[in-house]
């Protein structure tokens, strides 16, 4: 049975809202309650959700797109399957269960597990987090030791890669640089 994906209704002084991010798109699978769309209006964020098991079929308002109170901005289909895993049996996911935390707490050869942190810095100064020796619980590689990894290239004087040049922005000491992207409408109402 195809149901149609409406916006909530709105608040009161509220007359329209933008679709912001769609989480799901056609053809995925979606369980009953799960958030598929969030809806930004003037003064909030509002999130729809599945209303049952089933499939998004048809997206009509895309991202960016503005929408009313009660308007429709999908189809979803009920009871349909699409592209996520079987359903398995009870015994079957307490397996796959058992082996996922193990694999969580020793990593694969070769993989490291970084601390955000740890992988924003690596990423920053192309350095493979592999190379690096993690001191962190479980031999989580942390910031810290991402930032000794680099140091000590840089005293041995090795010539590692360095990162790709930044372009150069003239800004005038004690200035940030300025970069202009476009307003939601929660800071467009906030900038009023």
């Amino acid at each position: 049975m195809t149901t149609e994906i409406k916006a909530p209704v709105f608040p009161e002084s509220v007359a329209e809202g933008t679709v912001a991010t769609w989480h799901k798109q056609p053809g995925e699978a979606c369980s009953r309650d799960e958030l598929i769309v969030d809806i930004e209006t003037d003064k909030v964020v509002l999130e729809v959700v599945a209303p049952a098991d089933g499939v998004i079929e048809e997206i009509v308002k895309a991202e960016g797109d503005t929408c009313e109170s009660g308007e429709v901005i999908g189809k979803f289909k009920e009871g349909a399957a699409g592209e996520s895993k079987p359903a398995e049996s009870k015994a079957d996911s307490s397996k796959d269960e058992e082996t996922s935390e193990k694999s969580e707490e020793a990593p694969a050869s070769g993989d490291a597990i970084l601390s955000p942190a740890a992988r924003k810095l690596a990423d920053e100064n192309n350095v493979d987090p592999a190379a690096v020796k993690g001191t962190g619980k479980d031999g989580r590689v942390t910031k810290e030791d991402v930032q000794n990894h680099i140091d000590s290239k840089k005293s041995s004087g090795s010539s590692a890669p360095k990162p790709a040049a930044a372009p150069e922005v003239n800004v005038a000491p004690g200035e940030r640089p300025e970069k202009r992207v476009p307003m939601t409408r929660l800071r467009a109402s906030i900038a009023k």
